[in-house]
């Protein structure tokens, strides 16, 4: 087991590693065996406000040093990442049940948007805007918002916590940052391990791991923090956003989907077959842009399905450890029984199950379904696990009206042979991403990253980081006298 679940297990506030001051322990489980990897006292409504604190007390003088300074902390936290890449890729498979396949995937973007933020650093630029008033100089300055409270999921913990307080940091802000009580190592305190052994500054980066149960809203409504950043689901989203809306507050939000991968009757089907089954099953189908929905062209849909469900019958679900693994647990308990609860419900209501797989603790084998009934509950809500929906359509205008008929607007794909095609088609779907013959699931650094309808509000990723954690500042220099009408 990795040294870090017994030397990360505490909170890192104000530069300082020391134990949480509340009455219970978080008790970060193994998903796959169930092996207690850490036990950490949680943090109290006191420990968010030291943080809170701490984090506005370093911020004036950080957001004062050159950018090409902060750049050599992003510099030198990408080689860190580089050297214990091994040990940190262990750390993932052991407190989020990844598979090295996904482990590597994180790894690997997590360094991507490192580089990124490396480059954002010097991005902000000021603008001279012209003024009606003779003599009149207006100067619009962008300013970091001072300090950003971060709360990251459980799916990508090490890369969606990166994503958010990198850039953060680098526009000259200092944050907090609350991991999801499942992953508090991988998304939390080994972060706030990585920068500080970078150089950054004590008090820049404050890691506090603890339960609503224990802090209610208060990481929400502190007055220090200006912008919240959350990734998780569209319910406890929908909550942030209203909190921070009562707080004069700015919230980006990266929410649930429910994104289709359409084949149209033009498309190369096996590779059609191999981008959906990598889009609905990797990490287990626990990926916000992950394709709950195959919709098929009824007149491919025969051949497509045969191979679709035989490629799903091929991959291999059990210990994250082994490279065979495709299909690893399960976050916790919670999730696979409302996965397999899903999936009995689904059948009862008429639904065909392709693919019937079985449930074992936290390893929930993967099931294909179809002939689901048009007002299906499963097809309209996120479905956080290795279940696919295949749904067949008589031409594009049904496509279109399927891919649309659901309250998320994530992600998406179409496989055809006409990329123009594509390309329409693409355009016509509510969502904040869509595909052209590739998978649902993408993120790159510089390209705007969210969603529509209920999947977000605000983007991520190069220079939407630059709205999510600065403001402007309009300053006007009068050159001479200006008039007064009194």
């Amino acid at each position: 087991m990795s040294s870090y679940f017994s030397e990360l297990a505490q909170q890192y506030i104000d530069g300082e590693w020391r134990p949480g001051t509340g009455s219970w322990d978080i008790i970060d489980f193994n998903p796959y065996d169930n092996e207690k990897l850490a036990s950490i006292t949680i943090a109290t409504v006191e420990e968010v406000d030291d943080a809170y604190r701490a984090a506005a007390r370093a911020q004036k003088k950080w957001a004062a040093t050159s950018p090409y300074a902060r750049r050599a902390v992003f510099e030198k936290a990408l080689r860190l990442i580089e050297e214990r890449e091994a040990e940190i890729a262990e750390a993932i498979i052991a407190e989020l049940g990844g598979t090295r396949l996904k482990a590597g995937f994180e790894l690997h973007l997590a360094k991507e948007f490192l580089r990124e933020a490396v480059n954002l650093a010097l991005r902000p630029e000021g603008r001279i805007i012209p003024s009606p008033v003779d003599g009149k100089e207006n100067r619009v300055y962008r300013v970091p918002v001072g300090v950003v409270g971060v709360i990251s999921p459980f799916n990508f913990p090490f890369l969606l916590s990166i994503k958010s307080v990198a850039p953060a940091l680098a526009l000259g802000n200092a944050v907090v940052l609350k991991p999801h009580q499942d992953t508090p190592i991988v998304g939390g305190s080994l972060v706030a391990k990585i920068f500080e052994d970078a150089g950054l500054p004590g008090g820049l980066l404050n890691v506090v791991i603890t339960d609503i149960a224990e802090i209610g809203d208060a990481f929400l409504e502190h007055p220090v923090p200006k912008v919240i950043s959350f990734t998780g689901s569209d319910k406890v989203g929908r909550h942030v956003a209203t909190v921070c809306a009562s707080h004069f507050k700015r919230s980006v939000l990266e929410l649930g989907g429910n994104s289709a991968l359409v084949v149209l009757d033009d498309a190369d089907i096996d590779y059609a077959v191999d981008a959906a089954v990598f889009s609905r099953y990797v990490h287990q189908g626990q990926v916000c842009m992950a394709a709950n929905r195959v919709l098929v062209d009824r007149s491919v849909a025969e051949e497509f399905t045969e191979k679709f469900v035989a490629k799903v019958r091929s991959l291999k679900t059990g210990d994250p450890r082994d490279p065979e693994t495709v299909i690893g647990p399960l976050i916790n308990s919670r999730q696979a029984d409302a996965v397999s609860s899903a999936v009995e419900h689904a059948i009862a209501d008429g639904a065909t199950a392709l693919v019937h797989g079985r449930t074992t603790d936290n390893l929930v084998e993967p099931s294909v379904l179809t002939d689901l009934p048009a007002n299906s509950p499963l097809l309209k809500q996120e479905l956080f696990g290795p279940v696919a929906l295949l749904v067949p359509f008589d031409g594009e205008e049904e496509a279109v009206r399927l891919a649309n008929d659901t309250p998320y607007g994530l992600s998406g794909a179409v496989h055809t042979a006409d990329i123009e095609r594509g390309v329409a088609f693409a355009k016509r779907i509510e969502t904040g991403m869509f595909h052209v013959n590739d998978g649902t699931v993408h993120d790159e650094p510089i390209v705007p990253f969210g969603g529509e309808k209920h999947s977000g509000i605000g983007r991520l990723n190069g220079d939407t980081m630059l709205d999510s954690f600065t403001t402007t500042k309009w300053i006007s220099v009068q050159h001479g006298r200006s008039g007064f009408p009194f």
